[in-house]
Order: C-alpha cells, then structure tokens, then sequence
C-alpha cells in the first residue's frame, strides 16, 4: 500500500514488488499494512486495514510498506515504525520534504536509495480501473512510477539485510543508541 504518485486520494493499493522481498533475503514476523492473505510479503503475521495495524501491538521484524492516507498520512505509521525500531519500512524519497527531516532524518539508522524508481504493482482491481480510465481516453495504461523511494532499516537484522540486497546506494544514517550500563 505505498504512496504511490497516481493512488493520491484515489488508493493505497499499491503494494511492494517481490523482487524486493527476494533481494532482502528476509522473513518478517509482521506486516501491519497487509493487502490480505495470500500476498507476497514473506511476513509470518499481518494485519490488514480491517485489523487497524496502526493501534496494534507491533512485535518482532516489521515490514511496512504504508498506506499514503492523503498529505502526511503515512507519517503516524512511519513514527510507530521507528519507535518500534526493527525492520524495513518503504517511503517515497521525498529528502526535501518537512516530514522527512522532522521524522526520518532523527531515527533511521539505516537508508537504502534503490536504483531506478520502484514500479509499485496495483491490486487488480485498482489496475483494471486504471486501464479502464485509459482506454476510455484512448491509451494505454502504463506503471510509471513519478518519484523514487527510499529503504528505512531499523536493527541490526534489517540494516545488514539492506546492506547485502544490492538494490541500490546504501547509508548508515545513525548508529543505534545503546542503553547506558545500570550499576545497581
């Protein structure tokens, strides 16, 4: 369910292509923004809009790809993603953007900048709607997403996860803050 360029206002069914999930090498304990069972997300558990993934207990490694919700929608989701601090979170790479340095820049510990720009795939019938509206204008619908995205790690597995994909330029953003030593 990304942000994706045309689904403003219109739908967050746009979810994160596989071949991401088989760069990551990875299996989430949860998705909390899932289009459903039977999705590609190699998530153990998820939670899907009727379950209202937001005000869920969040456990283990999260992959979150959230809903867009309008201007600054997904930016609750991405503060609950950060606090939660462990897993891969995907938001378009707005790096100009106010939500991006009040909310990214501060926490993330690991940035990957994928090359290209991420076709983001419909659910079906967003895509047949979308060919629909096309074809009644005479063209062809065609996936071109407008903006790149960017890999948000949070954890050691997820960082070292991003680091090994190879999907495009990768930065340690922060170093995880340690507890200090309790000398009880």
């Amino acid at each position: 369910m990304a942000e994706h360029e045309p689904s403003i206002g219109a739908s967050d069914d746009w979810y994160t292509p596989a071949s991401i999930f088989d760069a990551l090498g990875l299996t989430f304990d949860l998705d909390p923004c899932s289009p459903g069972a039977g999705h590609w997300v190699p998530a153990r558990n998820v939670y899907t809009k009727a379950d209202d993934g937001l005000h869920r207990p969040w456990t283990g490694l999260v992959f979150m790809n959230p809903p867009f919700g309008g201007r600054e929608g997904h930016v609750p989701w991405l503060a609950k993603f950060l606090e939660h601090g462990n897993g891969i979170a995907i938001v378009r790479a707005y790096t100009s953007s106010d939500w991006f340095h009040r909310v990214v820049v501060p926490k993330a510990e690991t940035i990957l900048f994928p090359r290209g720009k991420t076709q983001f795939v419909p659910s079906p019938d967003l895509e047949a709607e979308l060919q629909r509206k096309a074809a009644a204008q005479g063209k062809v619908w065609r996936n071109a997403p407008g903006h790149g995205v960017v890999l948000i790690g949070m954890g050691p597995v997820a960082s070292e996860a991003l680091r090994k994909s190879g999907l495009g330029f990768y930065v340690v953003a922060r170093q995880p803050q340690m507890e200090a030593p309790r000398h009880d």
